[in-house]
């Protein structure tokens, strides 16, 4: 009998922690579900008349946009680096929803040069004097897509550095002050499951790095100016569904999963100011879940073996080849920039 004791306890200990983990799972959804069917916030009365969103001319950014406009009324500052299709946003906007919208030009990729700090003030001026409640840093690029590092030039990297980490940053910087002065406002930083949820994302390093700072960055903001009335998010999506979606890419995801734009971004405006860190997308919540249950190594290895297969797919569609000379002087790399990562923000 003595001999069945330590057996009893670790039996007993196991089953306990299995129960606190289910648990906590189970409330962390039924959570979630609550929210969702809780009355949504009013954003234009909480923190502001006016919403500032970067990249909105497609994916994450344009639904985000319509979002705002079409059920919160918020009127609308869009900053992006294709002047015809900011104006084409703005003028679908305007036309179906009772809302103002400015454009700002500026090229995420230019931040810190010259160029970059003409559109940083350009910024600057179109929101002096507004109400801006809101700012979602959604602007971000995965390309060129799953290869390892030292297949392509470091200022690809380089690149991606600037748009997803020194743009956000200053972005941030010139929208900050106004809400600390009126003593409200909202900040959403569009991050990524592969930096905030999972173990590893290989292949996608830099990128994964990336976003990790977008984490951390909210999360220590959030603390900073949590007491002075303003609300900073890190929203984390897993696969969302893109006009970038590559369909020989299709093929490697699990469908449910991957939720629609217009989906996403619902769920999204809905969990604005709800937690530092949060997964807006109930799908994705389930992702987040599932991947948890395997032991580290084992998703390392499955991850490497799917973006393997995604490398695979890229180099099959347009062949590549790290650049040198010239090319990588202006910052070119020989990969086709419409594949990109196949989906904006895992």
């Amino acid at each position: 009998m003595a001999d069945a004791a330590p057996w009893f306890f670790l039996f007993f200990s196991l089953a306990s922690l299995g129960a606190i983990h289910v648990s906590t799972a189970a409330f962390r959804l039924l959570a979630h579900l609550a929210l969702c069917l809780r009355r949504p916030r009013d954003l234009r009365r909480r923190y502001g008349t006016w919403a500032v969103v970067t990249g909105p001319t497609s994916g994450i950014g344009r639904s985000m946009a319509m979002e705002l406009a079409g059920r919160r009324g918020l009127n609308l500052v869009l900053v992006g680096r294709d002047p015809a299709k900011l104006r084409e946003i703005s003028t679908e906007i305007c036309r179906t929803h009772a809302v103002q919208t400015k454009t700002v030009l500026f090229d995420f990729s230019l931040v810190s040069t010259a160029q970059g700090e003409k559109a940083m003030a350009r910024l600057r001026e179109a929101v002096e004097g507004l109400d801006v409640g809101v700012l979602v840093n959604n602007a971000g690029i995965a390309k060129p897509g799953a290869v390892y590092f030292h297949e392509v030039d470091v200022e690809a990297w380089a690149r991606m550095i600037r748009v997803n980490v020194l743009a956000l940053t200053d972005v941030t910087a010139a929208v900050v002050p106004g809400m600390a002065q009126r003593g409200r406002g909202a900040i959403v930083n569009i991050g990524s499951g592969s930096a905030s949820l999972l173990p590893s994302y290989p292949l996608y390093s830099v990128y994964a790095g990336t976003k990790r700072y977008v984490a951390e960055f909210s999360r220590s903001l959030s603390v900073e100016y949590g007491s002075r009335g303003i609300d900073v998010q890190c929203q984390v999506p897993f696969l969302v569904q893109t006009n970038m979606v590559s369909s020989a890419l299709k093929s490697t995801f699990l469908q449910q999963f991957v939720v629609p734009a217009d989906a996403y971004a619902q769920a999204a405006v809905r969990w604005i100011g709800h937690g530092a860190v949060c997964v807006p997308s109930v799908p994705h919540r389930m992702q987040w879940f599932f991947a948890g249950c395997w032991p580290e190594s084992v998703y390392d290895a499955a991850r490497l073996e799917q973006h393997q297969k995604q490398r695979a797919i890229f180099r099959k569609i347009r062949p590549w080849r790290k650049t040198v000379g010239n090319s990588a002087k202006d910052g070119r790399v020989a990969t086709d920039d419409k594949i990109g990562s196949g989906v904006r923000s895992e």
